[in-house]
């Protein structure tokens, strides 16, 4: 008998975590619920200000933004694969002096990485390496399945 709608096969759902480690110390944290073939997407947003001139007045105002999409590709007992898209506005940990000597703020700089399918055991951290140094920055990465109740 012909039926007018197939049914949907119901994806499974994966619990994620993703720590921003910046030399060596971890700056932030996201963490998500997400069905394998959806994405979600988080920003946070970080104000700095730094003193600036020869006075050190503060006035350099920065807002750091860190955007992080995570989309399960695939999700099993044994583990997850995730794609991951990740935005950040770095600054330079070195300040920089006019010729006279005063001080100008922290350069930002935009890191742009994307990961097309980590694979992540069940069980265990991985580690995405963004940048290598002056900052070096890392992504520890866990996911495992979501247990029943939260399954589709």
């Amino acid at each position: 008998m012909w039926q007018p709608f197939a049914q949907r096969s119901v994806q499974p759902v994966v619990n994620w975590t993703l720590q921003v480690i910046r030399d060596g110390r971890q700056i932030d944290s996201f963490n998500g619920t997400t069905a394998v073939g959806q994405a979600r997407t988080n920003r946070h947003h970080k104000l700095v200000t730094h003193d600036v001139g020869c006075m050190d007045q503060p006035a350099a105002r920065i807002d750091l933004q860190r955007t992080i999409t995570v989309s399960p590709l695939r999700a099993d007992p044994t583990g997850s694969v995730l794609a991951i898209e990740a935005l950040e506005t770095l600054e330079s940990d070195f300040p920089s002096e006019t010729r006279g000597g005063c001080m100008l703020p922290p350069q930002p700089s935009q890191v742009h990485a994307i990961h097309p399918g980590l694979i992540v055991p069940a069980g265990q951290w991985v580690n995405w390496q963004i940048v290598g140094q002056d900052p070096s920055l890392l992504y520890r990465v866990h996911a495992s399945l979501a247990p029943p109740s939260a399954q589709p």
